[in-house]
């Protein structure tokens, strides 16, 4: 019965959770530059008050793998009915919740390219936009590079030359703004938070492996079956 409980109080608590959500057309959306996107995001949520004044609850997550082609469901970009998208990389924004007393920890999901609601509570992002358990080929197995929100604010840049072909001209046409440049002065750096291989994925998401997020400029590598283990483990 306690479990039964256990689990009804969850799917309350998710309920109210997902029922929260904020009107997406208040944050700056450029298409398929999603890591511009979350960029400003992060700043935009912590002026409005909606994540910590620093951004230190925020963290960027970059999709991708070596062969650069990723399933992900709920796309707006799709013209399926499933709304399921082959990008070649994606990027989203995780807030981390602490829940107090008996309301366990509901970390959230910010994607502006999501049909589900926005935020999204993170188990629900994982079963319906990365459904780990669809059966799919191993060269679209996803690849999920953390990098806490503060650090990557510090060291992005992009001048966007991945937009552009061979004779220069814009494959997607880019914001109206100035291109992000790092607080070092580096022009040009998604190249390297980008270079995800399985390699690279940590062996266990235990605490061990989550502090190097805290310091390194990449942040760390998990799998898919690993991301919400990785955020239930930061504290």
């Amino acid at each position: 019965m306690e479990t039964r409980q256990g689990e009804r109080r969850m799917k309350m608590t998710t309920s109210k959770l997902e029922a929260s959500t904020v009107d997406v057309s208040q944050f700056q959306h450029t298409p398929f530059y999603c890591e511009e996107n979350v960029y400003l995001l992060c700043k935009e949520l912590s002026k409005k008050g909606i994540a910590d004044e620093k951004s230190s609850d925020l963290f960027v997550v970059l999709i991708s793998n070596e062969k650069k082609q990723i399933p992900l469901w709920h796309q707006k970009a799709s013209h399926r009915a499933d709304g399921v998208v082959l990008w070649d990389y994606h990027v989203i924004c995780v807030q981390r919740k602490v829940g107090g007393g008996d309301s366990p920890s509901q970390h959230l999901v910010w994607d502006l390219d999501s049909t589900l609601s926005f935020p999204c509570a993170l188990a629900t992002y994982v079963s319906e936009t990365i459904r780990p358990t669809f059966q799919t080929f191993p060269e679209f197995q996803r690849y999920f590079r953390i990098v806490h929100a503060p650090i990557f604010l510090r060291n992005f840049a992009s001048d966007r030359r991945h937009m552009k072909d061979s004779l220069g001209e814009w494959l997607h046409q880019p914001p109206l703004y100035e291109p992000i440049v790092s607080e070092d002065g580096t022009v040009h750096n998604l190249n390297d938070y980008l270079d995800i291989r399985a390699t690279d994925v940590v062996k266990e998401a235990g605490h061990d492996m989550t502090d190097p997020v805290f310091t390194q400029k990449l942040g760390v590598v998990v799998g898919e079956n690993q991301l919400e283990e990785f955020f239930s483990k930061i504290t």
